[in-house]
């Protein structure tokens, strides 16, 4: 990636942060628990893999959503890095202790079961309407999808945020993965094919099941 695309992420990331953090707590909290009804949407099934993220700062609070999957029969599991570079999912349980992440963030200690999730939660700084996504700049992630592939597996990437965080464009690079859909205040948005508009399921279709 060149330089000017790097300065063209750093600020579509600044932007999107700073009108997220302008959201109102009490919208973001309504929102967190119309969430907790998004499989209706998502339609994963018992026994599936779900890798999630606890909220940090202003980010959409999936808690009220991943203890419904757990309480399906859904396995949650959690981001934890392990270094600079690496991160691996563990599993989230009911009453199983918490231990500080870093970046404000809690996750299952060391005992919990390392995870290989099928559905990705995934948070983001920014995104497009071609489902190409800004992180907060570390990377784990891109790392983390690209060693699964590796290993043979496919995960769905749903990415969550808030639709004030869309941009123009996103400027892409050879390693970044496109993402299936996106989750937000609004609903539920596909990204079948860059070349198509997306398609969207509103919000209200939370309880349409």
């Amino acid at each position: 990636m060149s330089l000017a695309s790097s300065d063209i992420k750093k600020q579509l990331r600044a932007e999107a942060l700073a009108r997220r953090n302008a959201l109102d707590p009490v919208l973001r909290a309504e929102v967190a628990l119309q969430l907790g009804h998004a499989n209706d949407l998502l339609r994963i099934e018992p026994g599936t893999i779900v890798s999630g993220f606890w909220p940090m700062r202003s980010e959409l609070d999936l808690r009220p959503l991943m203890f419904r999957l757990i309480d399906s029969g859904m396995r949650v599991c959690l981001p934890a890095i392990l270094d600079k570079t690496t991160i691996v999912f563990r599993e989230l349980k009911r009453g199983a202790p918490l231990v500080d992440m870093g970046f404000g963030t809690r996750g299952p200690d060391g005992n919990a079961a390392l995870l290989e999730p099928s559905v990705m939660l995934i948070p983001l700084a920014a995104f497009d309407a071609r489902g190409h996504r800004i992180g907060y700049g570390a990377g784990y992630y891109d790392r983390a999808i690209a060693r699964l592939h590796a290993d043979g597996h496919s995960p769905r990437l749903v990415a969550v945020g808030f639709d004030c965080q869309e941009v123009p464009r996103v400027p892409e690079a050879a390693h970044d993965v496109q993402l299936h859909q996106l989750l937000s205040d609004t609903g539920l948005r596909s990204f079948p094919l860059a070349a198509r508009p997306p398609a969207y399921a509103p919000i209200n279709a939370f309880h349409a099941s």
